[in-house]
């Protein structure tokens, strides 16, 4: 039985919904990096790295490449640093639509409250 579309889509969202593996995206976006580079880069332990690569290579996303004793990773496509490219503009455009939204909140707190017929004033007492 085939699985649909939607259902594919969303277990490949969950894959890529851990903060290691997008990091690890990010910096094969410009090329191989060797582990220890990852390693440095992320800072993580050794065994937790290894898991997070070990399910990008399962999936397909990204490639290992052995040169002597050196493992280094690579992205399997271009569309991948694509993604996280667009991913990046969506999160701007979302962002700047909540600093837009907190300036008016801001802006609507320091302007005086109006206070129809004037029924809440102080009295003066005259």
């Amino acid at each position: 039985m085939q699985v649909p579309l939607y259902q594919a889509k969303a277990e490949f969202f969950r894959m890529l919904g851990h903060p290691v593996r997008i990091r690890v995206l990010e910096l094969l976006q410009n090329g191989p990096v060797p582990v220890r580079d990852l390693l440095s880069e992320i800072e993580i332990e050794p065994s937790s790295l290894s898991q997070q690569l070990a399910v990008l290579r399962r999936s397909g996303i990204v490639v290992s490449i052995r040169e002597g004793a050196t493992v280094s990773y690579a992205l399997a496509g271009g569309d991948v640093a694509e993604l996280l490219r667009a991913a990046r503009r969506i999160l701007t455009e979302l962002i700047a639509g909540q600093n837009e939204l907190l300036a008016e909140l801001q802006q609507a707190d320091v302007q005086p409250a109006l206070i129809p017929g004037g029924a809440d004033l102080p009295s003066t007492g005259l």
